[in-house]
């Protein structure tokens, strides 16, 4: 299918997902990588806590936290 039929139907309010193989899409540098830390079990158990009172598993505050501290030093 040419881009402009594509278009064509789209502007039409047709569906147009069905043209496009979703299972190979990709999100721009969104792509995860496991990776292992160790840490002090004092800051195993503060993750946890924190993680409990917020409802989310350890793992979030993590990538939270270094996202946040990531962001913020690029800004200076």
């Amino acid at each position: 299918m040419k881009a402009k039929e594509l278009d064509d139907k789209f502007e039409e309010g047709k569906r147009v997902l069905e043209n496009f193989n979703l299972s190979k899409a990709r999100r721009p540098n969104q792509e995860q990588k496991r990776v292992n830390v160790d840490f002090p079990q004092w800051m195993i158990q503060s993750l946890d806590k924190e993680a409990k009172r917020l409802g989310v598993p350890r793992q979030s505050i993590i990538k939270i936290w270094l996202a946040e501290r990531l962001q913020k030093s690029s800004q200076l």
